[in-house]
């Protein structure tokens, strides 16, 4: 990274208390800045679609336990906005299952809430240079999981054109034969991309379907009414 470049952080953190407490632990820190702040995931993927390369978040402090989506849902799709910025779960929980899942979705690091803040520094730090940093007991949970094999497989989980096509005429309303119509595919096809999308959205019909990519920004919203939803596609 350029010397003369400061890494830009976003913190998505839902605690505002313990948002002021980092702010001011990485305050007048060389190298590193607070860009940006949020309550929730949702809220923080939407800013992504507006967002210039140039101010986009160099690394991301992601807390688990957020209201509405969870850390460990949003991690994807973060990275798969954000591919090249590296992300820390900064969170309570010290659950086996929670490490082994944020490691494997691409987090960079795992640090408690426990931890002082200059653990938390030299954290930073280390993954802005482009080490991983884990609490003691956390890499000790990894290197168990290798040991006897029981690291899970990272799940990909980005919508793709085709998919999008599809949750947007969704959203319109129309059925699966009409859907496969309008895109001059099998209705097959059709159904085992909605198979998909539910799976990756973890959902089980379209409304919650559409819901839930309102809220994670994959289908912005300019208009909803009780007729047609009309949807902006980004570029």
């Amino acid at each position: 990274m350029n010397k003369n470049h400061k890494a830009r952080i976003m913190l998505i953190e839902d605690h505002v208390g313990y948002r002021e407490v980092i702010t001011r632990a990485l305050s007048n820190q060389p190298g590193i800045e607070i860009a940006s702040q949020f309550g929730t995931a949702e809220i923080a993927i939407r800013s992504l679609q507006s967002v210039t390369s140039e101010m986009s978040p160099d690394l991301i402090l992601l807390d688990l336990n957020l209201p509405g989506i969870s850390g460990l849902e949003a991690l994807p799709w973060l990275l798969s906005e954000l591919p090249q910025a590296k992300v820390i779960i900064l969170t309570q929980s010290d659950k086996k299952e929670d490490v082994l899942t944020a490691i494997t979705h691409g987090a960079a690091g795992y640090l408690l809430k426990s931890s002082t803040v200059q653990q938390i520094r030299d954290g930073i730090k280390t993954v802005i240079n482009g080490g991983a940093s884990l609490d003691p007991t956390m890499a000790k949970y990894i290197l168990d999981a290798m040991k006897t094999n029981t690291i899970p497989s990272a799940q990909k989980k980005v919508i793709t054109e085709r998919e999008h096509e599809v949750l947007i005429l969704l959203g319109e309303g129309l059925v699966k034969k009409e859907i496969a119509d309008r895109l001059n595919i099998s209705v097959t096809t059709v159904v085992d991309h909605v198979r998909r999308i539910y799976e990756k959205l973890e959902v089980q019909n379209a409304p919650s379907a559409i819901h839930k990519a309102h809220n994670l920004g994959i289908l912005p919203r300019k208009y909803s009414g009780f007729g047609v939803i009309h949807y902006s596609r980004r570029s």
